[in-house]
């Protein structure tokens, strides 16, 4: 994507943090949107949000990435948890005067922040996007029968069992068992992507966080444990609780062929919450953001309420 008004800098939180930041788009004292991305795991505001600048420059989005807690150029938070990416994502929009109101964009694992906004600040939300967004497998609205045999939840539930009573043998184990080479810990393992998401590591840096040289660092091992632990961990909420109306604008976008996050999951999320536009990617992997038009379609349709049939599913009652 073409940048405008790119650069990088970093704000002062309340508790002494830095946080670092990129804008992009229209600069947002000329903005009608603002948005606010937050990335996933091993990710940072580096990302790539592919949208064309035509579209950006003819809408007039403002676009905000950052890093949160512990990754790139932001300082780590010991404290790190839900409500804390609440407060960081507040602060932020705060510090750089972008209004008393902003949309986000939340992707794969940066939903759980997103979620979060949801929760403690809707009034701060003039829309919510989730892109491939992770499913805590606490969740009591989670039908047994689903998440029972499912081996992800299997590997979250051990990860977090061994980071909490043994975090030194938990990094001992990924960074000599895990990672066979310097390669990254998810693009070694095809089991997570279909064969779009491959196409899509063939031609961008996929998670250079993920990778053995990167873990070895042990404040980089324990950015990625803490934020694998809030994410999991037991939340004070789950999305069925929320009151999510037409007015609130929440869109989950997801593909059909995710082997990270089965898509049958989102449903669930949908028979909770029916308002929710649900968009589905029919052979689209986890990696979607990365797909040619698919920012474009997300940003027409968080902003404009424009729909795509090609992305809305035929919904059974019951999954």
């Amino acid at each position: 994507m073409g940048d405008s008004c790119a650069n990088s800098n970093r704000v002062k939180l309340r508790d002494g943090r830095f946080l670092a930041y990129r804008e992009s788009g229209v600069p947002k004292e000329e903005a009608k949107y603002k948005i606010i991305l937050v990335h996933g795991f091993g990710s940072s505001k580096d990302m790539n949000f592919s949208a064309s600048k035509e579209l950006i420059q003819k809408l007039g989005v403002y676009l905000l990435f950052y890093d949160r807690s512990g990754y790139g150029d932001s300082d780590a938070n010991t404290k790190r948890s839900l409500k804390s990416e609440v407060d960081d994502i507040a602060e932020l929009a705060d510090h750089l005067k972008i209004g008393p109101k902003f949309y986000l964009i939340g992707i794969s694992m940066g939903s759980y922040p997103t979620w979060g906004c949801l929760k403690h600040i809707p009034h701060r939300l003039s829309g919510v996007a989730f892109v491939a967004p992770v499913v805590n497998y606490r969740w009591p609205s989670l039908p047994k029968k689903l998440i029972k045999k499912d081996y992800r939840r299997g590997i979250i539930r051990w990860c977090l069992r061994i980071s909490r009573f043994a975090p030194g043998l938990l990094h001992w184990w990924v960074v000599q068992k895990v990672i066979p080479s310097n390669s990254s810990v998810l693009e070694s393992n095809p089991v997570y992507f279909n064969s779009h998401d491959v196409e899509v590591l063939k031609r961008t840096s996929g998670f250079p966080m993920l990778t053995k040289d990167k873990l070895r660092e042990r404040n980089v091992f324990d950015t990625l444990r803490d934020d694998l632990v809030a994410c999991f961990r037991q939340w004070d909420f789950e999305p069925a609780d929320l009151s999510i109306t037409q007015e609130s604008s929440v869109h989950i976008w997801h593909g059909k062929e995710d082997k990270v996050v089965p898509f049958q999951l989102q449903r669930c999320i949908l028979q909770k919450q029916p308002l929710i536009n649900y968009h589905e990617i029919p052979q689209g992997g986890h990696l979607i953001v990365h797909y040619d038009g698919t920012c474009d379609a997300i940003l027409r349709s968080l902003l404009l309420g424009e729909e795509n049939k090609m992305y809305k599913p035929v919904l059974e009652l019951s999954v």
